[in-house]
């Protein structure tokens, strides 16, 4: 997994949020407390179709305030490209014992531990 984020998925991520906390700023203020970024999926037996969406990283005490405005979020995605909107709970994520995270994307796991610590502060 690569760790840099790419100047298109920076700016993705950007006008995403842009727009939410403009058009929708109460729902904006749910993404202060989450980490948000661009996932970049590949479908087809030739990883032909390029089916970027957006995922929500939550603390637990969050994800069901998040979780309903997901029509909000996947509105704004469709608007700028993106295909999906997911909602996951960062608090589980940085507790599973299977994880790879730590090892894998250094930087999302503390940006995961960041918003969990921040969200019960």
């Amino acid at each position: 997994m690569n760790t840099n984020t790419s100047w298109y998925e920076q700016e993705l991520v950007k006008e995403f949020t842009t727009i939410i906390n403009h058009s929708f700023p109460e729902v904006g203020k749910l993404l202060d407390n989450c980490h948000v970024k661009l996932i970049q999926s590949f479908w087809g037996q030739q990883s032909v179709h390029f089916l970027p969406y957006i995922a929500i990283y939550c603390p637990k005490n969050m994800i069901a305030a998040v979780k309903a405005q997901i029509s909000v979020f996947r509105e704004v995605a469709f608007f700028v490209g993106l295909t999906e909107v997911v909602c996951l709970n960062a608090t589980s994520l940085l507790h599973d014992p299977k994880s790879k995270l730590k090892q894998n994307n250094p930087y999302l796991w503390l940006e995961l531990q960041w918003i969990v610590t921040k969200s019960y502060t």
